[in-house]
């Protein structure tokens, strides 16, 4: 590896590092105002900023302008779909649950997207690549625990979730490469909001006080570093090197959770969310030896 290409590497990893602390701090704002505004409320508020927000970046990026072409509205509209179901499960279980044992169970995204690509897509898939994704998932059930005292409801909510980020990513995935990717997320955030404005119109409106307003900008400002750090690490570096410190999340979400929210998991909690998390990062070693070989990545 070259000094420049190091350099590079070691940037995109710090970009997606940053990225991962600005989605859990984003995270930590909307599970502080649980217990102070309606779910619908507090989505939509936060939509108003965000979505003004990318809109923003996305018009700085010349990404308005451009055009989706007809072929992809299809899967737009499903994205749209699976973002909203996404924020739906996966908040109601944050509002319930700990902050690191949610996003603990979000860590098996990747394993479940890779998946999911081969049963549907038929995309290549080694034994390799099969046994990491196993035992990940058997890693989600030390974590989830069915059918013990610490088994909820909102378990299954985080689970729900992870689905339909999968369905997103899958979305996004099969669009074409002339799709601007900020004029989906702009169309994502504004249907977002949308949904939740129209959904807050049944609940009644709390009155909101210094704080609360402060946590739903510092929630609006971080979800729009999370996008822009995204973007970023994009253009940055080796996305093989870059991606696996996206795992740097649960760090965040454990200190997170137990500075603000004094909740630390238990041990089979973190024993799972260490199977999860090695899985993944085997895999994405794995695809990484695959494709500098030359092979075919589901060899």
């Amino acid at each position: 590896m070259t000094a420049a290409a190091f350099t590079d590497n070691f940037k995109g990893a710090l970009l997606m590092m940053a990225s991962m602390a600005a989605f859990t701090l984003n995270d930590t704002f909307v599970k502080a105002l649980s217990g102070e505004l309606p779910l619908f409320q507090l989505l939509f508020l936060r939509g108003i900023l965000t979505t003004a927000l990318v809109g923003l970046l996305a018009w700085r990026l010349g990404a308005l302008s451009r055009r989706i072409p007809r072929r992809d509205w299809q899967l737009v509209g499903l994205r749209l779909v699976a973002e909203i179901g996404a924020a739906y499960f996966f908040l109601t279980a944050l509002f319930n649950m700990p902050l690191a044992n949610v996003t603990a169970i979000l860590q098996s995204l990747p394993l479940v997207v890779t998946l999911s690509a081969a049963l549907l897509f038929s995309e290549p898939l080694g034994w390799r690549r099969l046994s990491a994704i196993l035992i990940g998932l058997c890693g989600v059930l030390l974590i989830v625990r069915p059918g013990t005292e610490g088994f909820t409801l909102y378990s299954v909510y985080a689970l729900i979730a992870v689905g339909f980020v999968t369905m997103r990513d899958l979305c996004t995935r099969r669009l074409s490469p002339e799709t601007p990717s900020m004029l989906v997320t702009f169309l994502t955030s504004g249907a977002v909001m949308v949904f939740f404005g129209l959904g807050s119109v049944v609940d009644s409106w709390v009155p909101l006080d210094g704080g609360a307003a402060l946590k739903i900008v510092g929630a609006s400002v971080m979800v729009f570093g999370g996008y822009l750090f995204s973007i970023m690490v994009m253009r940055v570096g080796e996305i093989s090197f870059v991606t696996p410190f996206r795992y740097t999340g649960l760090i965040w979400a454990l200190v997170l959770g137990w500075a603000v929210f004094g909740d630390w998991p238990a041990p089979v909690t973190m024993m799972g969310a260490a199977i999860v998390v090695g899985s993944g990062i085997f895999m994405l070693y794995r695809e990484r030896q695959l494709s500098r070989g030359g092979k075919t990545v589901g060899a």
